[in-house]
C-alpha cells in the first residue's frame, strides 16, 4: 500500500513539472503576452500621435482580434496601414507586388512597401507621427520581413519619425544559431546584413542590433518588450495563436525547418511549394524517393527523419508534374540542425544524380549564393566538400556574432 502512494506522488510531482514553465508557474494559454498586448493595455504609449501601423495577419491578439481593430477600439488613431511582402491582407505569392487600396471595413488606406527603397517610403509616411511594426518573423535571414522593418527605420529616421516595434516570439527559439554569415558583399533583399542563417533573435532584438550596427540613419526607436516569453521556448510553449506569415509557411513545423530547406529553392529541386506542406515536401520528377530516403536516413542526422514522399504541384517548380523526394520530420526540436539538414540534403542529391542536379540561375547570379550569403556553399559543394566540413566552419563565424548580438538581447 505504501508503495502505491509513493507512485502516486512520484505520478503527480512528474505531472506537475511537466505542466510547468520556466518559473515553475503553469504555462496557460495568454501567459506569453506580445508587444501588442502590452500597448493595448498601455494606449497612452501613442496617445496624441497618429499612427502609421506596419503589418499582416500575424499581427493579431491571443484572442484572435486583428491588431488593427484592436488598436481602433482603444481610440489609437491609425492613420495608415502598411504591408510587407505578401501584402497586407497575405495574398501575394512570393515575389509579387502586393496592390495599394482602401480598406473597406475601415476605410484606411492600405499601403504597400514591397518592393520599395527608402527614399521612396519617406512621402508615404507623411500624415503620420510614430511609425509601429507588428508582424511575426520566423527565425530566418532570408525571410524578408525583416528588411522591411529596416528600410522602414531608415525612412523614419529620415522623416523624423519615431519608430515603435511591437515585440513577438522567435517561433524557433532564441538560443540557438546557425551559420553561414551573410558575407556583405553579397547582400540582397533576402539578406542584408551580416547575420547568420538562423539568427535566434525577435524582431525587437534584430531592430536594436540594425539601428546600432548597421543602419546609415537611426530613428528613434522604442521596442514594446513582451511579457513572459522565455529564450528556449518554441511556439507551442507560448500558447499564442499561429497565423502563416505567408502563403507558403503555413505551420509552425514549416518556420522549423526553414532555416535550411529554404535553401533548396536555389537549386532545381521543389522545395514543395504548390503542395500542402512547402518546405518539408521536396524533390524531382528526376529522383527516386525510396533511394534519397535511404540515404539521408544513413546519414543520422539529429532529430530528423525522412521518408520517401511524391506529390504533383500546383504551382511554381515542375507544376502539374509528379515530383518524387522526400518528406522530412523534426523528431527532436532540440537537437535538429536545420542548416545542416539543408545541406546534407542537397549534397545527397548532387551525389546521386549528378547528371541531372542544377543550380539555380538568377540571371548571371545562382540564387543559392543571395541565399546563404556567399558563393561558400555552392563552390564547397562543387568541389565536394561536406555538408559536416561546412558546418565547423559556420560555428567558427557564430562566435563573433554571438558577441555582437549580445548587448541587444531582451530578453
Amino acid at each position: 500500500m505504501k508503495k502505491s502512494w509513493i507512485g502516486l506522488l512520484a505520478v503527480l510531482l512528474i505531472g506537475g513539472v511537466l505542466a510547468t514553465g520556466a518559473s515553475g508557474k503553469p504555462k496557460n494559454k495568454g501567459d506569453v503576452k506580445t508587444g501588442l498586448q502590452v500597448l493595448l493595455e498601455h494606449p497612452n504609449l501613442v496617445e496624441g500621435k497618429r499612427v502609421g501601423l506596419i503589418t499582416n495577419p500575424t499581427g493579431i491578439t491571443a484572442s484572435y482580434e486583428h491588431g488593427l481593430d484592436a488598436m481602433l477600439r482603444q481610440g489609437i488613431d491609425v492613420q495608415k496601414v502598411y504591408g510587407p511582402e505578401h501584402g497586407v491582407r497575405g495574398t501575394e505569392q512570393a515575389g509579387d507586388t502586393p496592390g495599394s487600396f482602401e480598406d473597406p471595413r475601415t476605410g484606411l488606406p492600405f499601403i504597400n512597401l514591397y518592393g520599395k527603397k527608402p527614399e521612396e517610403m519617406i512621402p508615404l509616411f507623411d500624415g503620420v507621427d510614430v511609425l509601429i511594426f507588428d508582424i511575426q518573423d520566423v527565425g530566418t535571414r532570408y525571410y524578408t520581413y525583416i528588411y522591411t522593418m529596416a528600410y522602414a527605420m531608415e525612412a523614419a529616421a529620415q522623416a523624423g519619425k519615431p519608430f515603435m516595434v511591437l515585440d513577438r516570439p522567435n517561433p524557433i527559439d532564441g538560443i540557438h544559431m546557425e551559420g553561414p554569415v551573410l558575407d556583405p558583399s553579397y547582400q540582397s533583399f533576402v539578406g542584408l546584413y551580416p547575420i547568420p542563417q538562423r539568427h535566434g533573435m525577435t524582431v525587437g532584438e534584430l531592430a536594436q542590433l540594425f539601428r546600432g550596427e548597421f543602419l546609415t540613419h537611426k530613428p528613434k526607436l522604442q521596442v514594446v518588450r513582451m511579457k513572459g516569453w522565455h529564450r528556449k521556448d518554441g511556439y507551442s510553449d507560448t500558447h499564442l495563436p499561429w497565423v502563416p506569415p505567408s502563403p507558403n509557411m503555413p505551420t509552425v513545423e514549416t518556420a522549423q525547418v526553414y532555416p535550411g530547406t529554404g535553401m533548396i529553392e536555389g537549386t532545381n529541386l521543389s522545395e514543395g511549394r504548390g503542395s500542402t506542406r512547402p518546405f518539408e515536401l521536396m524533390g524531382a520528377p528526376y529522383i527516386r524517393g525510396w533511394e534519397l530516403a535511404e540515404q539521408l536516413n544513413k546519414a543520422k542526422l539529429p532529430g530528423v527523419a525522412f521518408r520517401e514522399a511524391a506529390f504533383t504541384p500546383t504551382f511554381s517548380k515542375y507544376q502539374g508534374e509528379t515530383v518524387k523526394g522526400i518528406q522530412i520530420y523534426v523528431t527532436d526540436s532540440d537537437r535538429f540542425r536545420p542548416v545542416l539538414t539543408g545541406l546534407t540534403i542537397i549534397q545527397t542529391v548532387k551525389e546521386l544524380y549528378p547528371e541531372d542536379f542544377a543550380w539555380r540561375k538568377d540571371g548571371d547570379n545562382y540564387w543559392i549564393d543571395k541565399l546563404t550569403g556567399s558563393d561558400r556553399v555552392r563552390k564547397g559543394m562543387d568541389q565536394g566538400e561536406s555538408a559536416h566540413a561546412m558546418e565547423v566552419i559556420f560555428k567558427r563565424e557564430l562566435e563573433p556574432f554571438k558577441h555582437l548580438r549580445k548587448p541587444y538581447l531582451l530578453y
